[in-house]
């Protein structure tokens, strides 16, 4: 039986795999090409944080991918932050050369930031009846205006509660078979089956 589970997905669902797919592949060009990154952000020679920041937005990445994406999205939401306040500090120097690329990396990661923590809590809501106290219905009986009100209710409405009759086998239509008390000597006879009369 083929089971498409992507029709079961809800929004937030979807959207957490997309971050995480979008986690890994940032992550993938951050390790593969650092000098890129520290390049156009100009911040040569910190090759090995953006390495870092690479591992992490994989793993966050990978982890967005699973049954259970929550963890992973609270952790990547925590990095882009992290992000957010290495990136504004480079704005701190006016004289930074490359001031236009660093803002532009700032709207990007902090989209990136916004959409996460959406997600995160959005997946944290609708997965916390789950994990959490089981709500008391023991106060509640089913019959919203009481047992009392509800007993007798049907006979009351002028419904009948019996069944309807079945049809006399002397009026039903089609031919009249004889009963046979004689049981079958077929060699195929099967007890219990459809044919033990």
């Amino acid at each position: 039986m083929n089971l498409d589970r992507s029709r079961s997905l809800q929004g937030t669902d979807r959207l957490a795999r997309g971050i995480g797919w979008l986690g890994i592949g940032i992550g993938i060009f951050q390790l593969l090409s650092p000098r890129s990154v520290t390049r156009s952000l100009g911040v040569e020679g910190s090759e090995g944080l953006v390495r870092t920041c690479g591992t992490r937005g994989l793993v966050t990445g990978i982890g967005a991918l699973t049954e259970d994406p929550k963890p992973a999205l609270w952790a990547k939401a925590a990095g882009d932050v992290l992000d957010l306040a290495a990136l504004s500090f480079l704005l701190t120097d006016r004289d930074h050369p490359k001031q236009g690329s660093v803002k532009l990396a700032m709207g990007l990661v902090g989209a990136s930031a916004l959409a996460t923590l959406y997600c995160a809590r959005a997946q944290t809501e609708r997965h916390s009846y789950q994990g959490g106290r089981t709500p008391d219905y023991s106060g509640r009986s089913g019959f919203p205006r009481g047992v009392e009100r509800a007993r007798g209710a049907a006979a009351g409405s002028g419904l009948s509660l019996r069944p309807a009759a079945l049809p006399s086998p002397a009026r039903s239509p089609g031919p009249r078979i004889p009963a046979s008390t004689s049981r079958p000597t077929s060699t195929n006879y099967i007890r219990g089956s459809d044919y033990d009369y």
